[in-house]
């Protein structure tokens, strides 16, 4: 498996907790890791200089943190190559071996370099709607992604898919695909959730709000957060006590919080850090709405979470939306980049109580109903999609 996820190394991480559930449907699982240092650091758990890690009885994670995304992704190469020539693999034996990466982008490539070396089937993942022209848009970066992806996603043995939305988009592109993608939603641990006890009730923590927003997210460019800042510096003229809580870091947060003064926001918006799992459960729970703004979403795990939480939620048309939240049904769907739908569905919601309770308990409903619901049913479906290829 080559990753990106340095959250592995975190002993403490659903993560880490989900490799080894991967592993115990495997003869053996190792997991390299793409991360580097620099700009983006990583946790102190995942500086372990190209180690190789024993986080289970046959799964292993092996770490290439390198200031340089060239070396890095090198690096990962080269740990593969001699991985697969331990094992002394052989195309024509029944020594099966599969390559998964995690993007169709540059760790695709390294993928797709050992395939060709060794003959192994390789499996591409595409957790990120690059076929969004939100995507191609946003930088320079993404086009040479979306081009890379258009060489790759042909030349992979299997292709899996997080949503509905990106299965339908790759068949409709014809990527001339050599089978038909595979749906495997983030696991999203549902029972987990309802089972959560309220630690934090965001009404006592800030009473000053009667209407409390959660968005809860990385916060990064394709989030377009500032859309909530527009739909809710009109809101507040006719009602102050909304409050808009936004729970998460990332490299647009110092930007974020520049603009709530420019909105007239100040006192409306507030910033927390990233919280842990039982947090925002309890935060999920107490909220009145929670909202998502994205540009572009491969699936929306914060949705699910919500749902299984039973707070209604309102997303733009991104991830799963139309396929899990159905406007009007399980949830409120509004276009991208509309801020003036954004801002009537939340008046609505604000107005109509009987409407949030309807939307929160179908809401729940679908989230009980998918795959990740059951952990070994979800585990196994994973390990059919890698030995379909075989």
């Amino acid at each position: 498996m080559l990753s990106t996820d340095a959250n592995i190394f975190d002993e403490t991480s659903n993560v880490r907790e989900r490799m080894k559930w991967y592993g115990s449907v495997f003869e053996e699982l190792h997991i390299i890791v793409c991360a580097r240092t620099g700009k983006n650091p990583r946790p102190r758990q995942a500086k372990m200089g190209g180690q190789k890690t024993k986080i289970s009885e046959n799964v292993f994670v092996y770490s290439t943190l390198n200031e340089s995304r060239f070396l890095c992704l090198w690096e990962a190469y080269r740990i593969a190559k001699r991985i697969i020539q331990t094992i002394n693999y052989k195309p024509s034996t029944t020594n099966y071996v599969v390559i998964t990466a995690q993007d169709p982008f540059e760790v695709g490539l390294v993928g797709y370099a050992l395939k060709n070396r060794f003959g192994v089937p390789l499996q591409l993942q595409i957790h990120t709607d690059f076929l969004s022209p939100y995507f191609w848009r946003e930088s320079f970066k993404n086009k040479i992604r979306v081009l890379l992806a258009r060489f790759l996603i042909p030349r992979a043995d299997g292709i899996r898919v997080v949503s509905e939305r990106i299965k339908k988009q790759l068949q409709t592109k014809n990527y001339k695909l050599k089978t038909d993608p595979v749906v495997l939603p983030i696991f999203v641990n549902i029972e987990k959730i309802r089972a959560t006890t309220i630690t934090t009730d965001l009404h006592k923590k800030y009473p000053q709000f009667d209407f409390i927003i959660l968005m809860a997210s990385r916060l990064t460019r394709e989030k377009n957060i500032t859309m909530a800042f527009s739909a809710l510096s009109s809101l507040i003229r006719a009602n102050r006590r909304i409050g808009l809580i936004i729970v998460g870091e990332g490299p647009e947060k110092e930007k974020l919080k520049l603009l709530t003064n420019r909105y007239s926001l100040d006192t409306n918006v507030i910033f927390e850090p990233a919280v842990d799992f039982e947090t925002l459960v309890s935060y999920y729970k107490t909220a009145d709405l929670f909202l998502l703004t994205s540009n572009y979403e491969g699936y929306g795990r914060t949705i699910v979470e919500a749902l299984a939480a039973q707070c209604p939620v309102a997303m733009t048309d991104a991830g799963i939306a139309g396929e899990i939240v159905e406007n009007g049904k399980s949830g409120i769907v509004i276009p991208v980049k509309n801020t003036q739908a954004l801002q009537e569905a939340i008046e609505m919601l604000i107005k109509h109580l009987s409407m949030r309770s309807m939307l929160a308990q179908e809401g729940m409903r679908r989230a009980l109903a998918l795959v990740q619901n059951d952990k070994t049913k979800y585990v196994n479906c994973y390990r059919d999609a890698l030995h379909s290829l075989l």
